[in-house]
């Protein structure tokens, strides 16, 4: 039994007991219905529900998604918990979200416990709060602070849901002690219910202005936008009106693409670390992290470990280079102290005690990880190595933060290769949320534990990928960049090619990104590879042109774009180079719409992505969609790169790579395992369930 009923005196109690986290399953619905109709009919004179372990009721059963719902649904739930003859208690802790808070909105008296937190998230699994969340909040809070956590899915402390009128009162205790104590005071007070939808619709607002708003953050994702008019529908009709309206809203989000996009990403964010290989494999200990090199990368792996309470031995060639990568990890931890996430002790303790930064790799004797973050040069990195392999303690691990290079190769020379590993941070480390954890081919399974056990700890994702040029993600970067860089020569312009991607949703386009990141970093990587390259290989050079004039992007003001400020122009000089180069290939160059951009775009993402999962580079098609979308920037909504194939169709992809291959065959190569799928009538999710 999911909901528990008893009865004190003049108050009827229903105890959800659903753990972990008290999800409005079926069961839990049909137990509240149930136990309300049994209040009134035992003569209660009120009902006060709330949640036992650790929360509220925390949101939906995610064990329904996508499935056929059973009556009675939640928004009836909702509406019984509203006509309640009888005042109906909702007492709070934990995290109330979703369904939770629209459970508690229709309840009419509500007090929580300090450090409650109170949400709808629904946004981000493109649909919308559907039992009445759109409808209830705003009569509460008002327009501006509804629309605002309702289109941001932002979840927001007790203590401002109490400014805001959400909740009555916050109070110590346990949830049943307070929400009986609150009980017995409205019984005693004669109190009768008092209905949000009852309320009146609040102020107007400027609604256009604030839809304009809302699409701009939106950045092309439905959800918010769908959500905001369900809002706006508060001012245009009556409650009742108004809920049907909610209804039909959430109903056409629940036919769309990007909802089934969303809901993939959230299921295999949760899947990704669930690996057979570690079944039963404890990780090491791991309290003494060391980094080697402490500039912007090591810096922000050193901040990252700070924050997770590890402590941190940072060597650098120099007393200077060390006093500066202090600075640099002080100042990231500044950031954490000035946004609340940390308080002034804690900066304290971590930038006095917990971090020491120094020039002798000796003083990593008692480091459980040692993580290197040098200059992308295998030569350096061997020698680094070297060093590290003479001081660290037996049980100790190696890390490299390699973005490309052979972790094999790096271990060949070491004494334990065992203990090695390639832990692949993005930049800025301490926000970027992904680690790809490269498994070398002597790489123990309880280094790889400890690897996922790390990843963990500093609240990454982590994803298991074998060894290639680039794994995983930079890979499929390095195509798909390419591909972009031939559309170039073919007839498109890098400005083009940025605003139609940016409007399929990446946040950045590729040339964009190029600048941010530096174009120095992809003219060093090219000049890597140029000596085993392919005859065959198209190799634009119009990029390195504007390296060898000292235009590295963001960096140094001028790439593809001009940048002053936080302003960015097109850089008159970029389309002379192209056209220039274009000619002297006896290139005749065509348009392409953005479709078309869009289309060959993808169609190199997902054909190398193919062959990486073909490869066991990564071992599940979501274990690239995870990759592409923490680290790349790949738009949530679409799911991933390989979810957005298996939504459009491979047969299409298919044709779309077989069509290119007949004017460059070298590149077009198509990947046999999409090859495969496509014969078999299968997608890369059918993948992803024989692996779960």
């Amino acid at each position: 039994m999911t909901i528990h009923y008893e009865k004190r005196g003049d108050i009827a109690i229903l105890q959800a007991d659903n753990p972990p986290v008290n999800a409005l399953g079926i069961d839990v619905r049909a137990g509240l219905v149930a136990g309300l109709e049994r209040a009134t009919q035992e003569g209660a004179k009120a009902l006060l529900i709330y949640g036992a372990g650790r929360t509220w009721f925390a949101g939906a059963d995610i064990r329904e998604f996508g499935k056929p719902l059973k009556d009675p649904i939640l928004p009836d739930v909702c509406t019984a918990i509203e006509a309640a003859s009888i005042p109906v208690v909702a007492a709070l802790h934990g995290t109330v979200l979703g369904g939770g808070l629209e459970v508690a909105l229709s309840s009419h008296f509500r007090i929580a416990v300090p450090g409650t937190r109170l949400g709808l998230p629904e946004v981000t699994l493109g649909i919308l709060p559907g039992a009445g969340g759109t409808q209830r909040l705003p009569r509460l809070t008002g327009f501006e602070k509804a629309i605002e956590m309702i289109t941001s899915g932002k979840p927001i402390k007790a203590d401002e849901a109490k400014t805001l009128g959400i909740i009555d009162r916050v109070t110590d205790g346990t949830p049943l002690e307070i929400g009986l104590a609150y009980a017995q005071e409205l019984v005693d007070q004669g109190a009768t219910p008092c209905p949000v939808g009852a309320l009146p619709a609040p102020d107007p607002i400027d609604f256009d202005a604030a839809r304009a708003k809302v699409e701009k953050r939106a950045r092309g994702q439905l959800s918010p936008v769908t959500a905001f008019d369900a809002v706006r529908a508060v001012s245009q009709m009556g409650f009742t009106e108004g809920l049907g309206e909610e209804r039909r809203l959430f109903q056409s989000l629940m036919k769309t693409m990007q909802r089934e996009g969303l809901i993939h990403a959230f299921f295999a964010e949760r899947q990704v670390s669930k690996l057979p290989e570690l079944a039963g494999v404890a990780p090491r200990e791991l309290d003494v992290l060391g980094v080697i090199g402490g500039g912007t990368m090591g810096a922000g792996i050193a901040t990252a470990a700070l924050l997770a309470g590890l402590q941190v031995r940072m060597i650098e060639m120099s007393e200077a280079s060390a006093e500066a990568a202090k600075g640099r990890i002080a100042g990231n931890l500044q950031g954490a102290l000035k946004r609340g996430k940390i308080s002034a002790e804690a900066f304290a303790q971590m930038t006095e005690t917990a971090l020491s930064c120094t020039t002798e790799y000796a003083d990593l004797a008692d480091a459980d990880i040692i993580i290197e973050a040098v200059f992308e040069d295998m030569d350096v990195k061997k020698q680094v190595f070297a060093a590290i392999d003479a001081v660290a303690k037996p049980d100790a691990i190696l890390a490299s933060n390699t973005s490309y290079l052979d972790i094999n190769e790096m271990a060949a020379g070491m004494s334990r290769p065992a203990d090695f590993i390639g832990l692949h941070f993005f930049s800025p480390a301490h926000v970027m949320r992904l680690l790809e954890v490269v498994v070398g081919t002597q790489t123990a399974p309880d280094v790889v534990a400890t690897g996922f056990a790390l990843s963990k700890r500093l609240g990454k994702v982590a994803v298991r990928a074998g060894v290639c040029d680039g794994f995983i993600g930079n890979r499929i970067l390095s195509t798909y960049r390419t591909a972009a860089d031939h559309m170039i020569l073919d007839g498109a312009s890098p400005f083009q090619i940025d605003r139609a991607l940016e409007a399929f949703g990446l946040a950045m386009g590729p040339f964009a990104v190029s600048d941010l990141a530096g174009l120095d970093i992809g003219w060093a990587n090219r000049k890597r590879l140029a000596p085993t390259r392919d005859p065959r290989e198209r190799v634009p050079t119009f990029a390195d042109k504007l390296c060898e004039d000292g235009h590295f992007g963001q960096k140094t003001g001028r790439g593809y774009y001009i940048y002053e400020g936080r302003t960015k122009t097109e850089n008159p000089d970029v389309l002379p180079l192209i056209e220039a180069e274009r000619a002297a290939l006896g290139l005749r160059p065509h348009s392409f719409t953005d479709e078309e951009i869009v289309a060959r775009y993808m169609a190199a993402m997902v054909n190398e992505a193919a062959k990486v999962v073909g490869e066991g580079i990564a071992r599940r098609p979501l274990d690239v969609d995870v990759t592409l979308l923490f680290g790349y920037g790949f738009p949530r909504y679409h799911g991933g790169p390989l979810k957005w194939a298996d939504m459009q169709g491979l047969p299409g992809i298919l044709n779309t790579i077989t069509e290119l291959a007949a004017q460059d065959a070298y590149f077009w190569q198509p990947a046999p395992l999409l090859q495969q799928l496509v014969a078999e009538g299968r997608d890369f999710d059918s993948l992803n369930k024989e692996a779960s």
